[in-house]
């Protein structure tokens, strides 16, 4: 009798013990409470070691703007005088064409006039399409 009463007694104290566990979670994105998110973006700021840099300066004084435009004008009439030097006066017409470290080959396709460039020094190269008209 004195076993069936330990036992009895045992078994009823080990289920007065037992209880729910509940998940809560505490991002707010996933259903925690909303006011968490000033302590997780504090805890997240702490924690970040990259540092953005300063901003770079956009605003050009006129003396820079200036520079500028009497070089855009400058290199303009440049690549003209060379355009026609290379092509005369009628135009671009196929070929193959070296401007300096540049290879430039014009040729015909479906598209329409292909201009092939090529930068022999780096290998870099590009395509410009002009469309039949």
């Amino acid at each position: 009798m004195k076993l069936l009463l330990t036992s009895v007694v045992t078994l009823l104290a080990m289920t007065a013990n037992a209880q729910d566990l509940v998940y809560k979670p505490r991002n707010p994105n996933f259903g925690g409470d909303t006011f968490n998110y000033a302590w997780l973006l504090s805890s997240a700021e702490s924690q970040n070691t990259i540092k953005e840099d300063a901003p770079a300066k956009t605003e050009l004084s006129e003396l820079e703007r200036f520079t500028q435009n009497l070089n855009s004008q400058l290199l303009t009439q440049v690549s003209r005088s060379l355009f026609t030097q290379q092509f005369g006066s009628n135009g671009i017409s196929e070929g193959s064409y070296t401007f300096g470290s540049l290879n430039v080959e014009v040729y015909p396709s479906n598209a329409g006039l292909v201009v092939s460039i090529l930068d022999t020094n780096t290998g870099e190269q590009t395509q410009v399409i002009i469309p039949n008209q």
